[in-house]
């Protein structure tokens, strides 16, 4: 949505678009086509039904009737004078010899053969087409029948067919002088007649009614002597097709004549009689249930139909669910299309938007994982600048963990302000401003990082960080205090350039705490931030202000330097006690002169014990080796405050800091 709201087509668009144009060129290609039929033909098998009874029967120039006849090909022609006189006499309405009787014969034999089909009066004789080649073009003849046949009443049927790419017959004859016009216009019904002249265009398909043998039928020898052989009437008011039902298989029979492949000779593994497919193609024009091929505009609408429907019910992209989705698409799209064909006698390829479908599938898993990529990178780029390389790899890693929810950790946390900025600021104009303020916290950021923390948020001219997530540190404390040990010393450069060029002296308050924390994902739903919230943090942020109290530049709690072991050198600041906090606070600086440790832990130590004197002389102590250190001007002028009015019994040497 949104990027259509910025002009820009969405994803399952764009990949619906794609995939439609790639199927769409692909599917006007000969090699598509005939995978294409290969759907029909399994349509046409599932769909094969006994016949609706449109009175045909074979009869069939077989191998037992060669047999029986002891005769060889070519039969006599008054053998097919006494077959018409017989099926005649049977009532048969019509009589079509699916055999060319193109050349002439015995003058007797041909003779009795135009006797009888003078005598039935509906016999059709088939015509075939024959290519002629020369050096210079190529010729198309028809090959009629006898001359003397046509002059006795017999019409003429084309019987030539049109194959696929694949060798397999599908199509209706469309030609006006087709095998099964002629036969439905010699037909003495006229409700039969006029069905000769249907329009037919190159879409119309063969409904096959089975395999071979779908229709009733009788071998040539029986048909001789019906009395013998045949049911009483089992002929009468039919059409007889007599034709060749020598079966072979496509291997050994390709180069046979009148023998054709058929939807079903993927699975028999037989080519079909020239008569078989005649009975089909006259069944189907009689009973007007040719399949018709839907045209190339509504195929191509089906298409992008199905398509569209893909793209967009697998628009959220998930492995299984989407293949599960698109599987549940494919098999309504299957049944849509056997119901058009079955009960409307519709076919629509299926082939394109099947692939369609799973075209969709594979683009948008590619897509998804391209995206999935990006988001990596858009990870590293977003937490590159808030933590250390090892915590973006372990984001990238398990990016399940950009959810919103925490968990809780004992953390170190940070916060550091950068005191004079404000003054800084009133000199100097708003880019310089902004630029020296990029420099500093860019300066405290690559601290941070370098120490293996995570920035959480800049406040202004200050900054928030932490350590011990997203990744393990056990030795946070020591980090969090080394980073601000550099941070220090690096605003101290910094400083004396500033001092130097603008007058304006530039401080830095860190306060540190180590504690409690629950640090995660915080924010809305559409919006959060990788942070930490708990009393430690809050804590954190008091002690960087405290700072200002006693003349500090870092302060830390007992937890922070306990967690330290010693590492770095403290001095004993103060025990506080912070607003909404039961337990007094005890806190440390980095600030320590190894001078005068020793005499600040004495000073201290009496002045818990309320020995104002000792506690007295030894802070002098401390000034006479740091002049005007603040820490020893705080104790004294809180002294003097006790010396008048004492504390009283059970005092810890705590002090409250309410406002801070």
């Amino acid at each position: 949505m949104n990027a259509l709201l910025r002009g820009k087509p969405s994803r399952p668009v764009l990949i619906a678009g794609s995939v439609w144009i790639v199927l769409a060129l692909a599917a006007s290609t000969s090699g598509w086509r005939l995978w294409e039929l290969k759907g029909f033909d399994l349509w046409s098998r599932l769909g094969a039904r006994p016949p609706v009874d449109a009175g045909i029967t074979i009869v069939g120039i077989d191998e037992p009737s060669f047999a029986e006849l002891q005769l060889q090909w070519p039969w006599p022609r008054s053998l097919h004078a006494r077959l018409i006189d017989q099926l005649q006499r049977a009532g048969a309405a019509v009589i079509a010899f699916d055999v060319v009787f193109a050349e002439a014969s015995n003058p007797a034999e041909d003779a009795a053969l135009a006797e009888a089909i003078a005598r039935s009066g509906h016999v059709v004789l088939a015509s075939d087409l024959a290519t002629q080649e020369t050096t210079y073009a190529q010729q198309v003849m028809q090959i009629e029948p006898l001359l003397a046949f046509r002059q006795a009443g017999a019409l003429q049927g084309l019987a030539a067919v049109s194959l696929d790419g694949d060798m397999v017959l599908r199509r209706v004859p469309r030609a006006p002088e087709a095998f099964w016009r002629a036969i439905l216009r010699q037909d003495p019904r006229a409700d039969r007649r006029a069905l000769a002249d249907r329009p037919v265009d190159d879409r119309a398909l063969i409904r096959y009614a089975g395999p071979d043998h779908a229709f009733p039928y009788v071998s040539y020898y029986q048909a001789l002597d019906p009395d013998t052989f045949l049911r009483p009437g089992s002929l009468k008011g039919r059409v007889v097709l007599v034709g060749r039902d020598v079966k072979t298989s496509p291997e050994l029979g390709a180069a046979q004549a009148d023998l054709f492949g058929t939807p079903f000779s993927a699975v028999t593994g037989l080519l079909t009689p020239g008569v078989e497919v005649h009975a089909n193609i006259l069944e189907t024009m009689a009973t007007g249930r040719a399949i018709q091929e839907v045209g190339r505009l509504a195929a191509l609408s089906l298409l992008a139909l199905v398509v569209a429907m893909a793209a967009w019910t697998m628009r959220h992209w998930r492995p299984i669910a989407s293949a599960a989705l698109g599987l549940a698409l494919a098999l309504v799209w299957l049944a849509a299309t056997w119901w058009l064909f079955d009960r409307w006698d519709r076919w629509v390829p299926a082939l394109a938007p099947l692939s369609g479908i799973a075209f969709v599938y594979v683009a948008q898993g590619g897509v998804a994982f391209l995206e999935e990529q990006t988001r990596r990178r858009q990870i590293k780029l977003a937490f590159g600048y808030y933590v250390s390389p090892a915590v973006v790899e372990e984001m990238v890693a398990h990016p399940e963990r950009l959810v919103l929810g925490g968990e809780r950790r004992v953390l170190t946390t940070m916060f550091a302000d950068i005191a004079g900025f404000t003054s800084l600021a009133e000199t100097i104009t708003a880019e310089e401003t902004a630029h020296i303020l990029n420099e500093l916290l860019t300066a405290m950021t690559d601290i941070v990082l370098r120490y293996g923390g995570t920035v959480d948020k800049f406040l202004g001219d200050a900054i928030m960080a932490f350590w011990n997530a997203p990744l393990d540190d056990p030795e946070h404390a020591l980090h969090a205090c080394q980073a601000a040990v550099d941070m220090q010393a690096d605003l101290q450069r910094r400083r004396d350039e500033a001092a130097a060029r603008h007058q304006v002296g530039l401080r830095m308050r860190i306060g540190i705490t180590s504690g409690s924390a629950v640090v995660g994902n915080i924010g809305s739903a559409t919006r959060f931030d990788y942070s930490a919230i708990g009393d430690s943090v809050n804590l954190a942020s008091r002690l960087e202000g405290v700072n200002k109290l006693y003349g500090t530049a870092t302060l830390l709690t007992e937890a922070t330097a306990v967690e330290m072991n010693g590492r770095l050198p403290l001095r004993r600041i103060d025990r506080v006690r912070v607003k909404g906090k039961a337990q007094p606070v005890e806190l440390f600086t980095l600030d320590a002169d190894p001078a005068i440790v020793p005499l600040n832990e004495q000073a201290i130590d009496a002045y818990r014990r309320q020995e104002w004197d000792s506690a007295a002389a030894s802070w002098r102590a401390v000034l006479a080796v740091v002049p005007d250190d603040p820490v020893a001007l705080v104790y004294l002028e809180r002294i003097e405050t006790y010396r008048l009015s004492p504390p009283g019994d059970g005092w810890d040497g705590s002090i409250a800091l309410e406002k801070m």
